[in-house]
């Protein structure tokens, strides 16, 4: 394809069927986001320009990166942070150029902005999508770990810190002692209760410094749970290739995503905030039945497919859920195991968001990699499968399906599928994880029961479980293809 100009506001007036609307009023910033994947890009970020389309305000994003690497920063401060979103769906794809970033940094390089603009007064939302690792918690408790090594740093550097808990912890405290009022911090992770979870983290953090700082952020600072729903893949070059075409202008940074998009937002924010229940959000007392029913259904299930998939050959969600078998254990998995278990309201129809989501599963033009999910699975499956399987038993149901999705994982981590191919293990826990996995069923559900910092004793204790999942992995074992058609219903 024929090189363009790179975006950049200058191109906007050329640009007005690919905005959300013309006439663009440039923002201040208001929010600092943590974590800018593309996630948030595709979600949050959109929102927020379309709720200040719809009702003004200086809600302008600083987007942070945390691990040190500057590339996405300068790609999008060289685009004068514009980017586009590649909305792929059954009717075809929408590319739109989002305007509300305002300014990206890379942390640690720009560490002193970060804190001139924790400081202003005018940020008054720190909002955050940094994956259940990032808030560096000790499952068990809930409290910081303190053994963690980014977590050491920070209390022994506490100027400098270089974590989420340590960020927010000397943000708040600066502010504190300034007299400047405390800004709402945000959690847009898929975590249970995440408001409360990253309370928790930061506070137990500020415990260790100072009681006092603990005790004022743990009464003056709003930390709102939410639920995000979007399927959001990484970007690859068949994005740039279809912004390129849709805008006549390279974006090196597009973000791919799917039509289909949900915020449901615990409405605390002393401060402030952008008008987005007018776009589309649903702002609500409590988040809690609405995010169990996205982390079982939505989340529970995608990493089922995933650990699945990756050992049956699958390589992407919507060649998965075309195998009919897997669709039907999926379907089965839904509707026998997981609904039972939650307790919606009147008004939310979960045998309708079931079928949803298996409609959102089967989107062929999304090609949402089965790897991409099976990352960092040590974090995700004590809320995604776990706490579903403790719900089930202590009703004394049935986990047949839910324990085949544990066992998928436990057999995903010898680091091969079926056929030989190999894979990597992305995961925080990797190299406890991989560096001992048994072949022999027994051995293998041992080993990994033991890991407290995944399973809770309630369920490594508990024989029904412990049967059930040596049972599934000897299954899957002979075959993930042959445990799926057996496991179906």
């Amino acid at each position: 394809m024929t090189a363009r100009p790179s975006l950049c506001r200058n191109a906007l007036d050329s640009l007005n069927d690919h905005v959300l609307a013309p006439g663009w009023r440039d923002p201040g910033i208001g929010i600092v986001h943590l974590g800018i994947g593309n996630f948030h890009r595709a979600h949050e970020a959109v929102y927020t320009e379309e709720a200040m389309l719809a009702a003004g305000g200086d809600w302008g994003i600083c987007g942070v990166t945390l691990q040190g690497d500057v590339s996405k920063r300068d790609a999008l401060m060289a685009q004068d942070c514009l980017y586009s979103v590649v909305e792929r769906g059954p009717d075809g794809v929408r590319v739109t150029v989002i305007r509300a970033l305002k300014e990206v940094l890379a942390m640690p390089h720009d560490r002193v902005r970060l804190f001139e603009l924790l400081a202003d007064q005018n940020v008054r939302i720190v909002s955050l999508t940094v994956t259940e690792k990032g808030y560096c918690r000790d499952t068990r408790t809930g409290d910081v770990d303190l053994s963690h090594e980014g977590i050491a740093h920070d209390l022994a550097h506490p100027d400098t810190p270089t974590t989420v808990p340590g960020i927010l912890t000397d943000a708040l405290r600066q502010r504190r002692d300034a007299g400047t009022p405390p800004f709402t911090v945000l959690s847009c992770d898929n975590l249970s209760n995440n408001g409360a979870a990253l309370k928790q983290a930061v506070v137990s953090f500020a415990r260790v410094l100072d009681e006092e700082l603990a005790d004022w952020i743990a009464s003056h600072v709003a930390f709102p749970s939410t639920m995000v729903d979007r399927i959001v893949p990484s970007t690859t070059d068949a994005e740039r290739e279809a912004a390129q075409r849709a805008l006549n202008f390279h974006d090196a940074v597009p973000v791919p995503c799917e039509p289909f998009r949900q915020w449901v937002i615990e409405d605390r924010f002393p401060a402030g905030r952008p008008a987005w229940e007018r776009v589309g959000a649903q702002l609500v007392d409590d988040v809690m039945p609405f995010e169990l029913a996205k982390l079982r259904m939505l989340n529970g299930t995608h990493s089922t497919l995933a650990y699945l998939s990756m050992l049956a050959g699958f390589s992407t969600i919507d060649e998965a859920i075309a195998h009919p078998p897997l669709r039907a254990l999926i379907h089965a998995m839904m509707t026998d195991e997981i609904a039972p278990t939650l307790d919606v309201p009147p008004s939310f129809d979960v045998l309708a968001y079931r079928d949803a989501l298996l409609e959102r599963y089967a989107n062929t033009a999304l090609k949402h990699r089965t790897a991409q999910i099976a990352m960092d699975g040590s974090q995700k499956i004590p809320p995604r499968l776990l706490a579903t399987i403790g719900a089930r038993l202590s009703a004394g149901q049935s986990i047949e399906r839910l324990t085949l999705a544990v066992a998928a994982w436990l057999v995903f981590l010898r680091g091969h599928a079926d056929d030989g191919t190999r894979y990597d293990i992305s995961d925080p826990m990797a190299a406890r994880l991989t560096a001992h996995v048994p072949d022999a069923p027994e051995q293998l559900v041992g080993t990994m029961l033991s890991v407290e910092e995944v399973f809770p004793s309630a369920l490594s204790n508990h024989e029904v479980f412990r049967q059930q999942l040596v049972e599934a992995v000897r299954l899957i074992q002979h075959g993930a293809l042959q445990a799926i058609g057996i496991a179906r219903g």
